[in-house]
């Protein structure tokens, strides 16, 4: 009866997951013709949302006269990174997640592409027409940067990509690529293979500001997150324990979840003491089963026993403890998954409070194959808890400025001996 009741409880979250992907997977806009006007753009994009929003009333906003403010506004941009901010600023006035405007310019343009595109024939087929070949790829280091008062720093690095084999360090800021001022997108366009020269300050002094090198690679947006979530994984040695850590950059489909319970029922994981299991960043989305795996209750076992009489036991469940590290960066799905740890006292939740990014987006695409993200549909978790706009807030509250920190992850390490307490 016991077991009856914890599967029960899994069960609700994991309907609540089912309801939000099939929200996130839908996809049928097709591609349009092209446009060179900038007003017809503005129209398709300010339509879009009129026509798709969760909220029939728009969250309060008056969007006929954000469109009188924004339009003038956007037409008069010269560049479509000026247009995008504009756009963005109008589309921020609806204070809501899963609303956002990208162009080829962005590395979430591609990587919500990479999403999305497995599971829809339709932007599989749109996609052939702008992309070469159909790859979703583009050139990069494998980082992600944040802008503080104008200055721009290396907030996370994807576990194996070119970045984390170079000597950057996640704080580390970036003055220049090449001599030339950073951008995520044309730093590194068209140098597949060729080092770039990133100058950095390592500290607040300017003393402490070196070159970098790093060789850029084609980043494959739709294997790149379970790529990173591999290179994570390892067994870190502490205190006599072995501590399994992994990396879950995305959560957008089943492969994360099956890698994950691959490596913890009889892969590098499955002779672990404990478990961190890191969501910070990354993008959200969750399988049915992703709490499944977690339980007190031992489950049928097969044990092997080799010539030499050697025994191996397997088990179907992860039944050793596990802490889950997230941080603000940590959005959608991966914020149910917290609220679930916490709710079913699967494992203490370490870090800084989520996103509170908690709807349901779709992607359509406008007429020049920009991207446009809205959310169209409201979420709750078990009925009545709301999650947009509040987040998780963790168990063990655990502040991290990136900036200058060397690569010091003090969320990591407080992780790392929360679980060391599990196991006294």
């Amino acid at each position: 009866m016991k077991r009856l009741i914890v599967s029960r409880r899994y069960w609700a979250i994991a309907t609540l997951l089912s309801v939000l992907l099939l929200v996130l997977f839908s996809f049928t806009s097709p591609l349009f013709p092209a446009t060179n006007t900038q007003t017809e753009l503005f129209t398709e994009i300010w339509d879009t949302v009129n026509q798709n929003f969760y909220d029939p009333n728009l969250n309060g906003v008056n969007w006929k006269a954000m469109r009188t403010k924004y339009e003038p506004l956007a037409t008069q941009t010269k560049s479509s990174q000026a247009f995008a901010e504009v756009v963005n600023q109008m589309l921020g006035e609806l204070n809501t997640s899963h609303t956002h405007y990208y162009t080829s310019e962005d590395p979430a343009y591609y990587q919500i592409l990479g999403i999305f595109v497995p599971r829809s024939q339709a932007l599989q087929k749109a996609v052939k027409t702008f992309l070469p070949e159909g790859t979703i790829a583009y050139s990069g280091i494998g980082i992600v940067t944040k802008e503080t008062q104008g200055r721009t720093f290396v907030s996370a690095i994807f576990d194996g990509s070119p970045a984390a084999q170079s000597d950057l360090q996640v704080g580390d800021q970036i003055l220049s690529v090449d001599e030339q001022p950073f951008h995520p997108m044309q730093s590194f366009a068209e140098k597949v293979g060729q080092p770039v020269k990133l100058r950095i300050q390592r500290t607040p002094s300017p003393d402490s500001q070196r070159d970098v090198s790093v060789t850029p690679k084609k980043l494959d947006a739709t294997t790149m997150f379970l790529d990173a979530q591999k290179a994570s994984t390892q067994v870190i040695q502490r205190n006599g324990k072995r501590l399994g850590y992994v990396h879950i950059w995305s959560y957008a489909g089943d492969q994360y979840q099956q890698q994950l319970e691959a490596d913890l029922i009889d892969g590098r994981l499955s002779n672990a003491d404990g478990l961190i299991l890191d969501l910070r960043d990354g993008w959200g989305g969750a399988p049915l089963t992703a709490l499944n795996i977690y339980s007190n209750q031992r489950d049928l076992s097969v044990t092997s026993i080799s010539r030499n009489g050697k025994r191996y036991t397997s088990y179907g469940q992860w039944n050793r403890p596990v802490v889950m590290l997230v941080n603000e960066g940590s959005r959608s799905a991966k914020e149910i998954l917290a609220f679930g740890f916490q709710q079913y006292q699967i494992g203490p939740v370490v870090g800084s409070r989520t996103a509170g990014y908690v709807v349901a987006g779709r992607p359509f695409l406008m007429k020049d194959n920009s991207l446009l993200y809205v959310a169209v549909a409201d979420v709750y978790v078990n009925g009545d808890h709301r999650l947009e706009g509040k987040g998780v807030v963790p168990d063990i509250v655990v502040p991290f400025s990136v900036e200058y920190a060397q690569g010091i992850d003090p969320q990591k390490e407080q992780a790392i001996a929360t679980l060391l307490e599990q196991l006294k």
